[in-house]
């Protein structure tokens, strides 16, 4: 059966190593809706590098994940003291569940605070598609289908929560939600 891959990234006003307090409280705030996430009915599993400091992404050891890469439009620093950004890439089993982790609980309440953290710009913040049930994404496929839903908009290969489609390729809404048809 089919998974949901999901792949996030927002530019951050500050690098991750910034020791102001706006930095502290997102990645308070972040851990904790990581905890919940992973509690979550519906989350399978998320990149997460091996034995690594915070905010080291770009020579981390994700495994199956593949090599760390960004969108080309991200134009701030690679190191440890000069990355700005925050990116996740996740599996779930549909779209629901993902769809209810986003938008409700911690992580809502983080959603409410972006813009004390993150930087405003005209790209697209997350990208989903299906995945064969074997399948690991890789930070490549999110970049290139968050590149391609930011010049083309939405397809069955890459889509968003408002604009999603079924595995077979169906535009589909998400049941329950004021987006539902």
């Amino acid at each position: 059966m089919p998974r949901l891959a999901l792949y996030t990234f927002g530019v951050l006003k500050s690098p991750l190593a910034d020791p102001g307090p706006l930095t502290r409280e997102f990645y308070d705030a972040g851990e904790a809706v990581y905890r919940t996430i992973s509690q979550h009915p519906g989350y399978l599993a998320r990149a997460e590098p091996a034995d690594t400091e915070r905010g080291v992404l770009f020579d981390a050891d994700w495994g199956a994940w593949g090599e760390f890469t960004v969108p080309t439009w991200y134009g701030k620093g690679r190191t440890a003291e000069t990355t700005a950004l925050a990116v996740t890439l996740s599996l779930w089993t549909d779209l629901r569940p993902a769809f209810d982790a986003v938008y409700t609980g911690l992580h809502r309440t983080a959603l409410n605070r972006r813009h004390d953290w993150f930087e405003r710009f005209g790209h697209p913040g997350h990208v989903a598609w299906w995945v064969s049930d074997d399948a690991i994404p890789t930070w490549q496929d999110g970049v290139s289908r968050l590149e391609h839903l930011h010049r083309h908009g939405t397809a069955a290969h890459a889509f968003t929560f408002h604009h999603p489609f079924t595995p077979d390729g169906t535009p589909t809404r998400i049941q329950g939600t004021r987006e539902e048809a």
